[in-house]
C-alpha cells in the first residue's frame, strides 16, 4: 500500500492490505485511529525477500504515516539478517524523527531480543494498544 493511500484513511480503521511471500512472511497494514499504522507480521523474518519486504513496506509508509507499530505476534522466528533489518529500521526511524514501536513478540523472539540485548534498544510492548498509546504519550510529552 502506498503512503498516499493510507493518508486518506488516517483517523479511521481500515481493512488490512496484505503482501505475502511464498507463505514465509505475510505483512498487512492497518490504519489506526489518530493516524498510526500497524504492520502485522506473520511467518519468519529471515535473510532474503522476507527481511527486504519488511524494510520496503516500512520505508514506503513511515515517511507519510510518521508512526508505525510492528506487530510481531505472528512472527515464528527471526534470523541474524532479520535482526539486522529490525535494527536498521529502528535506527532509520529514530534518525528521521519517526515513531517506530514493536509489539507482541512471541516468547522465542523476545528471548532472542534479550539474548542480543536489543530489548534495551527497541521499544517493545506487550500489546499493540500499549505501543500505540506510548506513541501518543511521547508526542504529548514532546509538544
Amino acid at each position: 500500500m502506498k503512503p498516499e493511500n493510507l493518508a486518506g484513511v488516517q483517523g479511521s480503521r481500515t481493512g488490512p492490505t496484505t503482501v505475502g511471500l511464498d507463505k514465509k512472511l505475510k505483512l498487512s497494514l492497518e490504519a489506526q485511529h489518530g493516524g498510526a499504522v500497524v504492520l502485522r507480521c506473520q511467518g519468519r523474518i529471515i535473510f532474503g525477500l522476507e527481511a527486504r519486504a519488511l524494510t520496503e513496506i516500512v520505508s514506503e509508509v513511515l515517511p507519510s504515516a510518521r508512526r508505525i507499530v510492528v506487530d510481531l505476534a505472528g512472527v515464528e522466528s527471526v534470523d541474524s539478517a532479520g535482526l539486522g533489518e529490525l535494527v536498521l529500521l529502528h535506527m532509520w526511524a529514530e534518525a528521521a524523527g519517526f515513531a517506530l514501536k514493536f509489539a507482541c513478540p512471541r516468547k522465542s523472539v523476545r528471548q532472542l531480543l534479550e539474548l542480543t540485548n536489543l530489548v534495551s534498544v527497541f521499544d517493545a510492548y506487550g500489546s499493540v494498544a500499549e505501543a500505540v498509546a506510548a506513541i501518543y504519550d511521547e508526542e504529548v510529552c514532546s509538544a
